[in-house]
């Protein structure tokens, strides 16, 4: 992906031009992920969740266009025939997938976009546009604690439990192929790291496309 933006990175005094990134967060079930999602929506600018395609059926109250665009399997086939699909897979029989041009739109306007994939997802958005992408694995306390999480919802079946927690083993084996990784004791603290994370992120000298410009202005000013 290659395009200018125009955006003014939150807290800065000069109109700096700046590409969105893709801030990507994984975890095992049970982990804070979702919490963290939702601060970070409700708090940061310039940040939107991804919406995906899928063949699946809208459930009660989902919105197409707002959960997810609901299309049907010839129409997802031809997208990733086309390469029209940044990252997607197959669950329990339905498809899913993120869509290029909405996140290039997006990052093109200096917008920043909201990732909750698996570490499988992570690893197709890395092979197709690594510039981008900014993960985050979050990890429980203690596999204790990821138990206690589990069972606290009170809305999954012991069965359900017990295949959660053997799958968080597997999803935990690949913290190492992300960028930061956060063990969440404490929501607010991890909250907090995520943001510090993004905010930092946000000034790489790379992302600020206009940052040249703005040198030059400051340079050529100067007395003689």
């Amino acid at each position: 992906m290659s395009s200018e933006v125009a955006a003014r990175p939150e807290g800065k005094g000069a109109d700096i031009q700046r590409r969105g990134l893709m801030l990507v967060l994984s975890s095992p079930s049970g982990a804070g992920k979702t919490s963290i999602s939702r601060r970070l929506l409700q708090d940061e600018g310039r940040l939107a969740m991804s919406v995906s395609v899928t063949t699946r059926p809208p459930r009660p109250g989902e919105v197409d266009g707002r959960d997810y665009h609901f299309i049907d399997l010839t129409r997802f086939e031809a997208m990733v025939k086309a390469d029209e699909l940044l990252e997607h897979a197959r669950v329990f029989g339905n498809c899913y997938g993120t869509p290029r041009a909405a996140v290039e739109a997006a990052l093109s306007a200096g917008n920043d976009i909201l990732f909750d994939v698996d570490w499988q997802g992570t690893q197709q958005l890395n092979e197709k546009v690594p510039q981008d992408v900014v993960s985050v694995f979050i990890l429980p306390p203690s596999q204790e604690e990821l138990e206690r999480r589990l069972r606290s919802r009170a809305q999954d079946s012991e069965e359900v439990v017990i295949g959660r927690m053997r799958k968080a083993a597997d999803e935990i084996s690949h913290w190492s192929e992300y960028d930061y990784v956060i063990v969440n004791e404490d929501l607010e603290r991890s909250v907090a790291d995520v943001r510090a994370i993004l905010r930092s992120e946000r000034l790489k000298r790379e992302r600020q496309t206009g940052i040249g410009d703005f040198v030059r202005r400051i340079v050529a000013s100067a007395p003689e």
